[in-house]
């Protein structure tokens, strides 16, 4: 795809503003950026339709505009093709998801019956919609250290996106002024102050970073740290690793906690993938590294 884009850049830059070829060109092109988008994308082999057929249409005129505008200032020495088009594709929608076009995105997700393939399209396509438009509010953020605000804030939207799938049908158009991102942004303001009480109830007010697991190992070890304790976490031979589990949750376990840690996933990912809230995710593995230290020091 690179490779293309590069082509058709190219193309257009060898071609004098507003001919015929330069236009037929940057449609080429915008179709192009398009392909990868992350909205408005078909169901199957259905083709779009109604809403999503709507704001693919302003977007790609919107980014028409974009590309014809600033492809002068493009330099490939300072920013790769891929990521001057991914930027320009998420400029042209936001400016195109206003709330009305959210709303409507909303609206859409009700008409279909729940638990449907229809109604889970829908939503899959209203959250990415909410958070490529940036219209989620950050309430609250003076109050706390940026570290802590960011841990709150990624806890509170997951849980927010989560609750507008699950009861889109609360959402009522006629009550107050009929704003959809309001009716979402109250939500995310109470998310964010339960999900601080739920941190400060766990006395968790960080999450551990990989420092945790470096503490098992001796200063003059640490180069081989790391892949001496992925083995011993993987191999588990006494099985210890995977007995000490959230409760009720033996997948949730601190062999496959640690190892994915290692692997370079974050906190979020592995809260959102096992589905346990990051206060709880946090706590649990905090405790483990204290009561495994001592066993990873003998065999580190």
């Amino acid at each position: 795809m690179d490779k293309r884009l590069e082509q058709l850049v190219a193309q257009m830059q060898q071609h004098a503003p507003q001919t015929e070829e330069r236009q037929l060109v940057l449609a080429q092109l915008v179709d192009e950026i398009l392909r990868s988008r992350s909205l408005c994308r078909p169901l199957g082999n259905q083709p779009l339709v109604g809403v999503y057929q709507q704001i693919y249409q302003q977007v790609r005129q919107q980014l028409l505009l974009y590309v014809n505008e600033q492809l002068n200032q493009y330099n490939p020495k300072q920013m790769t093709v891929r990521v001057w088009t991914h930027n320009l594709r998420n400029q042209a929608f936001r400016k195109i998801l206003d709330d009305v076009q959210l709303k409507s995105l909303a609206l859409e997700a009700q008409r279909h019956p729940p638990h449907t393939e229809l109604r889970q399209y829908a939503l899959g396509e209203l959250v990415e919609a909410i958070r490529l438009s940036l219209r989620l509010c950050h309430p609250h953020r003076e109050s706390f250290s940026p570290q802590f605000y960011e841990l709150l804030y990624d806890e509170a939207v997951n849980k927010t996106l989560t609750y507008v799938c699950q009861k889109i049908d609360n959402y009522d158009p006629g009550r107050g002024d009929g704003k959809f991102m309001n009716w979402v942004n109250f939500r995310l303001d109470r998310v964010l102050l339960q999900s601080y009480h739920e941190f400060k109830k766990h006395n968790t007010m960080s999450l551990p970073s990989l420092t945790n697991l470096e503490a098992f190992a001796q200063p003059e070890e640490t180069h081989f740290m790391f892949e001496n304790l992925h083995d011993y976490l993987e191999q588990d031979y006494d099985n210890v690793f995977k007995k000490a589990h959230i409760k009720n949750r033996p997948d949730a376990n601190f062999s496959t906690i640690a190892l994915a840690r290692l692997s370079g996933e974050s906190w979020q990912d592995i809260s959102r993938d096992l589905g346990i809230p990051l206060p709880t995710l946090s706590s649990f593995f905090q405790r483990c590294c204290k009561n495994f230290r001592q066993k990873f020091r003998q065999y580190i």
